[in-house]
């Protein structure tokens, strides 16, 4: 639940959505909800009309009814009805009358972005216990949107995790990438290896950037001073429930070949080297690193039952392969062409076995060196040519080019910013993008899935800094994601988005600069 301090003012009668909706007409009155509102839901949606009541009306009381009545005065509905004008699952109505509520829809998705539209009209009234009388006809341009965030380079507790999927759900994002492995910190419970946990999952440094630069150590847990975190199994489990009920996919990120220097620094024996510290990469010449892989996988499908199993596939630095008798003794054997199609190798085998469970393997666009595998999806980050030449061959795309789609990059003059990683990306740069490039006809253009915006959190150490870097950016990748391209216009998004600050506001969103405890890089 989100929580709305009261106090916070707005004028009346503006449709003021973010995204914007397919269609919107705005009509005269309001509905009041009163004490005595009614929620009534068709059995299919009660769980979507549960969650407005707990969170609206303070009580879980719904009423389950076969709707074959005119809608009674003081109600709101949510109603399951197929909707053959708009032939998407996330489609919606919503109804405002001065005397009833109505939200239609034909599956799940669909009604809670439904309820979804009618919490941010609430947050954007003055009085949020009037609504204003409208009518909607909504659905996304594209099936996926999304957010990853970084939880390996800082770790964030469940609770500002939970508050980022609230503020997801409101803007109608679907999907949340969890990055839960790098070398900075090993972050989910795998119970066949403890020490994953035990000592991979903490560092000698708080902030990144100490240890990075220092001596990269990881220290056990319980030690002074160690910094770090993980996930329970039970936790991740949690987590993945309360986004569900929200409409969000978690997919996990479990990365391999490279950025795997904490794997490596517990059980050296994936290493091509056999000892710790020495490397970053698995060795792809012994099999013990592949049974590794598998099995860590296998306790991560039974906590997130996402399409999707993301296996980073990124920035492998393959110097140890070359020199490794092991590496190129399976070059040998499987006549690779050296060492980018050894990495291919690897992802087609993780591709296979992933597969094998009923999953899609998903990576970054490195994984299409040395050939991609079969059944894999890329998500083009290093521009947008990884994303064409996958869509060109037959492969999804999911786009999420760092000049666009990168939140870590500074979003302002850096002098008056806390430090970043790096680049300049202003609210209006990210609104202008359009995920489907000019390159893909519009067979290929298919393949494009839709769009992600990236968090990595080298620079961002406490939960308050990460809101300030994702908001209110992430209003525009929402409407890139969702509204149509034809229908979108930046005065009219820009005009929006001065009254959606007053429900960041209202969200307990640090949007805004200053932050207390927030270092600027500089003076201007």
């Amino acid at each position: 639940m989100i929580a709305v301090p009261h106090g916070f003012a707005q004028s009346p009668g503006n449709i003021a959505l973010v995204p914007k909706p397919l269609n919107v007409k705005e009509l005269d009155g309001y509905f009041t909800i009163r004490e005595n509102t009614s929620v009534i839901s068709d059995a299919a949606f009660r769980g979507v009309a549960e969650l407005f009541s707990r969170q609206e009306l303070g009580s879980s009381m719904v009423k389950i009814v076969k709707r074959n009545s005119a809608p009674a005065r003081n109600s709101i509905y949510f109603i399951k009805k197929n909707l053959p004008e708009q032939n998407n699952k996330e489609a919606y109505q919503l109804d405002i009358q001065p005397s009833y509520v109505q939200v239609i829809a034909a599956t799940v998705e669909g009604a809670i972005h439904g309820m979804q539209t009618l919490l941010q009209l609430q947050l954007l009234q003055k009085d949020r216990n009037r609504l204003p009388c409208c009518s909607i006809q909504d659905a996304p341009r594209f099936g996926y949107r999304g957010l990853m965030l970084d939880v390996s380079r800082h770790f964030y507790p469940v609770n500002t995790v939970e508050k980022m999927i609230d503020m997801m759900a409101l803007y109608k994002l679907n999907t949340l990438h969890l990055h839960l492995t790098d070398a900075a910190g090993w972050r989910l419970e795998i119970k066949k290896y403890p020490e994953l946990t035990q000592t991979a999952a903490w560092r000698s440094h708080q902030t990144w950037k100490d240890w990075w630069f220092g001596d990269r150590l990881y220290a056990g847990e319980g030690s002074p001073d160690a910094y770090g975190g993980y996930y329970t199994q039970l936790q991740a489990k949690q987590l993945v429930a309360y986004a569900a009920a929200r409409g969000i996919t978690v997919i996990p990120e479990i990365e391999m070949p490279g950025h795997s220097e904490e794997v490596l620094a517990v059980y050296r024996q994936l290493s091509c080297t056999g000892k710790p510290y020495t490397q970053g990469e698995f060795c792809l010449g012994n099999d013990s690193s592949f049974i590794f892989l598998e099995n860590v996988l296998l306790e991560v499908m039974d906590i997130f039952p996402s399409t999707y199993i993301h296996i980073g596939g990124d920035e492998a630095n393959k110097s140890h392969w070359e020199k490794c008798p092991k590496c190129q003794q399976r070059i040998k054997d499987e006549h690779l062409n050296g060492v980018d199609e050894l990495q291919s190798y690897g992802i087609r085998r993780m591709e296979k076995f992933v597969s094998s469970h009923g999953r899609h393997l998903l990576g970054w666009d490195e994984i299409l060196q040395g050939g991609l595998a079969p059944g894999a999806t890329v998500m083009s980050w290093r521009g947008e040519s990884g994303g064409i030449q996958a869509a060109k061959a037959g492969h999804d795309v999911v786009m999420t080019p760092a000049g666009y789609c990168y939140f870590d990059s500074y979003q302002a003059n850096p002098l008056t910013q806390p430090e970043a990683i790096g680049g300049f990306l202003p609210i209006s740069k990210v609104y202008g993008y359009n995920p489907v490039p000019s390159a893909l006809n519009s067979a290929e253009a298919k393949y494009v899935l839709g769009v992600q915006a990236n968090v990595w959190t080298e620079h961002i150490p406490t939960s308050e800094h990460l809101e300030y870097m994702i908001f209110p950016r992430l209003l525009a990748l929402a409407e890139v994601g969702w509204t149509a391209a034809g229908n979108k216009n930046w005065d009219s998004f820009e005009t929006r988005l001065q009254k959606q600050y007053t429900l960041l506001q209202r969200c307990n969103i640090h949007y805004y600069h200053p932050i207390p405890n927030l270092q600027i890089k500089a003076t201007a």
